[in-house]
């Protein structure tokens, strides 16, 4: 039974580990959009090519992660957070590219 707890213990810190990094991509990204509304020279084809490839990876990643049993109310509400964050960012993605 320790161990099984000690497993739940460090896949938690992993998962929290890796929901930090993806927060932190997705606010890089939102940036980007951000300063691409400001300056409209800034959205090329290549740029909107590229960005919606990142925004379709970073949905697939976040419409994927699994919630285990074991997972906090607060890190589900993180998750929750994270998909309606890049939903949010396809939005502002879409008026940026028209």
């Amino acid at each position: 039974m320790k161990r099984q707890v000690e497993m739940q213990e460090c896949m938690l810190r992993a998962h929290r580990d890796f929901l930090d990094n993806l927060e932190k991509s997705i606010e890089l990204v939102a940036q980007d959009i951000q300063d691409a509304q400001g300056e409209p020279q800034v959205c090329t084809d290549e740029w909107c090519a590229t960005a919606e490839e990142t925004l379709d990876e970073m949905a697939k990643l976040v419409f994927s992660i699994s919630e285990p049993r074991w997972l906090t109310d607060e890190d589900s509400k993180r998750i929750s957070n994270l998909r309606r964050r890049i939903h949010d960012l396809y939005s502002q993605y879409k008026a940026v590219k028209k």
